[in-house]
């Protein structure tokens, strides 16, 4: 890998060039916008310079909405046609963290790889490339080296602001920049997390009646915030919108949902399947951690530790998981 020292001007003309050929998203610190009173929320954005990228803190959504909008339409329609919207052309470089960079191909499984390509996730796809952010140290909740993302080769490039210099590293040629003093790079990763998880390598059919789960139909409220800051969850609803001045028109879009909510699981008649949280947490980490598995041969979960950061009950994913091993360990004497 090439590597570059880049002082403040040299990164803005960089930047410049690199903004001719992609938009660039990357966390970027909205002041005021957190959930609570004075309080920020770090969320990815477009950005025009390196000054307005968040190095520091981990953004509290992740770059999912940037492939896949929480809003999105699919397609307009009148009594005799449709139209689906247009797409840009520029390409699309994304700042991230490892873990993330191993979510986007758990979501690549998903809407590319699981038995037909969703066209609408392709077109952004196929326009992604990934700027590394380092972690030198872990964050409170992750548990990345327990899930085997804290390290990862597939990147482009990878930035390191370090005071008035920017340290550049380029993975592909297609970012080769001519401004700069060669240096010897290589990225950091974090090697250790305070979190630690204990996976089960098999999960016996007692598991689905286990009164491990009972607790969370006391514990959650069901507002689904875990499955929204989730990088790899990858549920939707679809909703007709008619307008107003033409009940024959509209737009089909397609919108964030989450099993962990009311309603996710009713179907005619007033039937639902999964009722109480309990049920409703077996099933999330089941799939995460079991059914995605023996179809892909590896967990669904990247341990970015963002639905443990978001719950306002504290319920800890990697607790539960911990809790779900012992159960098996004492089953199993």
């Amino acid at each position: 890998m090439d590597g570059y020292l880049m002082t403040a001007e040299q990164c803005g003309h960089y930047f410049e060039r690199l903004k001719s050929e992609y938009s660039l998203f990357a966390p970027v610190v909205l002041k005021g916008k957190g959930s609570f009173t004075d309080t920020d929320s770090v969320r990815y954005q477009e950005v025009s310079t390196v000054e307005e990228i968040e190095f520091r803190q981990k953004s509290h959504f992740s770059a999912r909405e940037v492939l896949l909008p929480i809003t999105q339409t699919l397609f307009y329609f009148t009594e005799d046609h449709w139209l689906e919207p247009k797409t840009g052309n520029k390409k699309i470089l994304l700042f991230l963290r490892s873990c993330d960079i191993h979510a986007i191909k758990r979501l690549d499984e998903i809407y590319l790889r699981n038995g037909s390509e969703d066209p609408y996730y392709k077109a952004v796809r196929e326009r992604i490339r990934f700027c590394l952010i380092e972690c030198t140290a872990s964050f409170p909740n992750c548990f990345c080296v327990s899930m085997n993302t804290n390290q990862t080769t597939d990147y482009d490039l990878v930035l390191r602001s370090e005071g008035e210099y920017v340290y550049v590293g380029v993975n592909n040629k297609e970012f080769g920049c001519s401004s700069g003093q060669p240096v010897t790079f290589e990225p950091q990763f974090v090697t250790c997390n305070e979190t630690a998880l204990s996976v089960p390598e098999s999960l016996p059919a007692s598991v689905a009646a286990a009164g491990v789960w009972q607790e969370y139909s006391a514990r959650c409220s069901g507002c689904g915030r875990c499955s929204f800051v989730c990088p790899t969850c990858t549920c939707f609803s679809m909703q007709d919108i008619f307008y107003k001045d033409n009940a024959n028109a509209g737009e089909r879009r397609r919108v964030w949902a989450s099993c962990m909510v009311d309603g996710f699981t009713d179907m005619a008649g007033g039937h639902s399947c999964r009722k109480s949280q309990a049920d409703r947490m077996r099933f999330r980490v089941m799939h995460k951690f079991h059914d995605y598995r023996k179809r892909f041969g590896y967990d669904m979960c990247v341990g970015c530790g963002r639905c443990d950061d978001i719950c306002p009950e504290y319920i800890s994913l990697a607790g539960c998981i911990n809790k779900l091993n012992a159960y098996i360990e004492e089953v199993g004497k």
